[in-house]
Parts: C-alpha cells; sequence; structure tokens
C-alpha cells in the first residue's frame, strides 16, 4: 500500500517537474524571439539610415498627412473661385480631418504603422534630427539650436523687425549690388584676437613680386580660391561681445562675420586663396524674413559658384544659440569655442557633405581634442534640412561657439579651423600628384 502511495506521488510530482520545465521553455523562446524581433528591427533601421538616399523619410512633417483632397477642400474654403469638387461633393471629410488632427496631437500617422513605435525606439524616428558623428567635445549629445532674432536686438536701425532696415532699392528682393562683399578684408578682424602669430611678421609676408608667401610649413599656393566663406545668419553676435541679455544676441557689426573673416585671413596666411561674403541681407534684401535666410543666401553661393567653378570648400559659419557650457572647452590652457558641423538630410547627395565633415571633425579630434562636438544631422522637420548642400559636395554649415563665447575665443577655433582645413587640401593635392603603379 505505501509503495503505491509512493508511486503515485512521485507521479504526480513528476507531472509538476515536467509542467514547469515545459512552461520555462516556452518562456524562454518567447523571450528569445521577442529580443531577436527587436534586435532585428535595431539593425534594419540602422542599415536603412546608412544606405537610403536620405535618412529623412518621406513624410515631410505634419503637412505631408495632409491629402490631396483634403489639401483641396481647405483650399476652396479660402479660395471661392477654386472649385474641383463636382457639385454635391463633400468638403472636409470627417475620415480626412481626424487623420490630420491625430498626426497633429499624437505624432502617430494611421497611414504609416511604424509611427506607432517610433517613440519607443531610438533610430526609428528617421525624420529627427540626431547625431551622425560623436566628438569628445560633446559627452550628452546635445544639439545646436536656432533662435530667431528679438525684434530691437540689433544695435541701429530698429524698425521693429529685430532691427533690420529692408533694402526698398531691390524690387525683387535680391542682395542690393555692394551691400556685401565677396574676397573683400576687413581690418578690425587682423591682429585681434590675442593669438600669436595673427598678422605676425615670420608668417604670411609679401614676397618680392608683391604676393603673400606661403608658410613655411605649406607645400605651396593656390593660383586661384577654393574657399568660400559665407554667413546665411550674418547677425549672429555673443553676449560678452555686445552686452545685454535675452535670448539671442544679434549685431550689425559685432557679429559672425569677424569669425569669417578670420577664418578665411588664417586661410590665405596657410596658401590656400578664400573669398568672403558679408552680405547683410536684412538690409538687402526687400520685405526681409529670417524664416527664409537659407533662400537668400543660396542666390549667394549660386553667386560664387558661377564666378569661380573652382571653389571646393564652400562654408556657412554661424554661431549657436547654446550656453557656454555646452559650447566651449579648454586645450592647454586656452578656451576655444567648439565647432559643430551641420549636415542637412534633404540633400539627396548628403554623404558626399557629410565625408567632408567628417575628415575636417575628425583632424579636429586628433590636433585639438574635445573642440568638435561632432556632425550633427537635421531635416526640414527641424530646420532648413538642406542648408544649401545640394549645390555643392564640398558645401558644410559650421557652428563655431554659442553666445556666451567671446570673440578671442572664436578666433582661436577658427585658426584651428583653418589649419586643418589647409592640412586636408594639401594633403589630398599631394596624393593627387603621386603616379599610380601601373
Amino acid at each position: 500500500m505505501k509503495r503505491m502511495i509512493l508511486t503515485f506521488n512521485w507521479s504526480r510530482g513528476s507531472r509538476k517537474w515536467r509542467q514547469l520545465l515545459v512552461t520555462g521553455r516556452t518562456f524562454a523562446m518567447l523571450s528569445v524571439s521577442s529580443m531577436a524581433f527587436f534586435v532585428a528591427i535595431g539593425v534594419g533601421d540602422m542599415i536603412h539610415q546608412r544606405t537610403a538616399a536620405s535618412p529623412g523619410t518621406t513624410m515631410k512633417g505634419v503637412a505631408a498627412n495632409v491629402s490631396g483632397t483634403f489639401f483641396s477642400d481647405m483650399l476652396e474654403m479660402e479660395v471661392p473661385a477654386y472649385s474641383p469638387k463636382k457639385e454635391g461633393g463633400r468638403a472636409l471629410a470627417p475620415k480626412q480631418v481626424s487623420r490630420f488632427l491625430l498626426r497633429l496631437v499624437t505624432d502617430v500617422n494611421p497611414n504609416d504603422p511604424h509611427s506607432l513605435l517610433a517613440r519607443e525606439m531610438p533610430g526609428i524616428t528617421t525624420d529627427e534630427p540626431f547625431l551622425i558623428r560623436s566628438g569628445s567635445g560633446n559627452e550628452t549629445a546635445v544639439g545646436p539650436e536656432d533662435h530667431a532674432p528679438i525684434p530691437g536686438a540689433a544695435d541701429s536701425g530698429s524698425n521693429g523687425n529685430g532691427g533690420f532696415v529692408p533694402n526698398t532699392d531691390t524690387p525683387d528682393g535680391s542682395p542690393a549690388e555692394g551691400s556685401g562683399s565677396v574676397g573683400s578684408h576687413d581690418p578690425a578682424v587682423e591682429g585681434t584676437g590675442g593669438e600669436p602669430g595673427a598678422g605676425g611678421a615670420d608668417e604670411g609676408q609679401p614676397d618680392e613680386g608683391g604676393q603673400p608667401a606661403a608658410p613655411p610649413d605649406s607645400p605651396g599656393k593656390t593660383d586661384e580660391p577654393v574657399v568660400f566663406v559665407y554667413h546665411s545668419h550674418n547677425r549672429e553676435s555673443w553676449f560678452p561681445v555686445i552686452g545685454g541679455g535675452g535670448d539671442d544676441p544679434t549685431s550689425l557689426k559685432q557679429n559672425i562675420t569677424l569669425v569669417g573673416q578670420r577664418l578665411a585671413d588664417k586661410l590665405e596666411e596657410l596658401g590656400l586663396g578664400a573669398e568672403t561674403s558679408k552680405t547683410d541681407y536684412p538690409t538687402a534684401i526687400k520685405n526681409y524674413k529670417w524664416v527664409l535666410s537659407y533662400k537668400y543666401s543660396r542666390k549667394t553661393v549660386q553667386d560664387a559658384l558661377a564666378a569661380d567653378d573652382k571653389l571646393k570648400f564652400i562654408f556657412d559659419i554661424h554661431r549657436d544659440s547654446q550656453k557656454r557650457k555646452y559650447t566651449t572647452t579648454t586645450i592647454d590652457g586656452k578656451s576655444y569655442a567648439q565647432v559643430y558641423f551641420i549636415i542637412g538630410q534633404e540633400n539627396p547627395n548628403w554623404q558626399k557633405n557629410e565625408k567632408l565633415a567628417t575628415e575636417i571633425h575628425k583632424a579636429l579630434e586628433e590636433k585639438y581634442p574635445g573642440i568638435s562636438r561632432g556632425v550633427w544631422g537635421k531635416t526640414s522637420k527641424d530646420g532648413n534640412g538642406e542648408y544649401n548642400q545640394s549645390l555643392s559636395p564640398g558645401s558644410v554649415l559650421i557652428e563655431i561657439g554659442g553666445v556666451d563665447n567671446t570673440l578671442e575665443e572664436s578666433y582661436r577655433t577658427a585658426d584651428a579651423l583653418a589649419k586643418v582645413i589647409a592640412e586636408l587640401y594639401w594633403g589630398d593635392a599631394e596624393r593627387a600628384t603621386v603616379p599610380h603603379e601601373s
């Protein structure tokens, strides 16, 4: 009898253990499968970002969720003469309105199931700005910020439009002739910044022919300009320079164009011909609007390329709106304004521009550790999204410092940037002249 009871109890115990093992195995299989699923999605998205012509999706903000019919209905409400519908048609169908409102409020697109996972899985939101290349000077991966000028902030000519006085001489709103300078030289830049070697007696002095001689460490001097420097937001300034408070400092005279000129002057010293544009768009453009800055500066770049198709580098120099703790580093006891390279993802060939930005970024990291915040990719959801970079594979937007940096710190960084760019150029030139082995 006891043997039968023991056998019975052992059988029941064995059955429970088998059930537990089966349940555990099932749970393990489900866990591994789920993990593999999400890893596969992540890897697939990474591959998509690297191989797609543009990481930006076809969805351009909220407007992309407006169907043609819905847009037609809205247009008809504003323009009575526009009536593409047949008589008896229904304007603003509830289904279209509900989809639009859902997209506007929750950022979930009913026509795109992937948007349901976008907030939970990093990398899925490919239309969001993201860090392409990290820099040792940007450990927190803080992105750049843009702020429109505050009305009356510029130091002269205030008319309630950010201190901007629109130019009334050009009916089409194009830059007025003589309003900017290409290949110009600003005496205020030369010899300032407190940096040794800036305008010194031993470097870049004229030779017997009256032309500036290349410095001893450069292979030569270019016969024509290879660098073009311009400024889409030419009035960006710094609090320590103009004083005062507010969200974003701007100035008609003490602004980012000084740093652009410093960069061009240093490049000239290093043997690279450089041209600059100091066009003050608020005065050059009739009915100027800050949000159209890159439309105005695009014409500047197009004119420069039309005048000289040999330009290799085109740099749009800006000042970030981030605070000092995100835009400053110390190297060998001296403070430098950090740089950020911005790549527009709406440019179909953005990889070529990103390649150049990455080369400069890596060279800076090697020579000046901590000076680069990295390479940041932006779409039209968070800015212009293209930044005139489709005009040339050598076009890059560069943020130098922030609102709290000094002009001296920005000049130091411009000098460092010029040295790296010159070394990259002359290195490419030397490689191009070396005969290939047959």
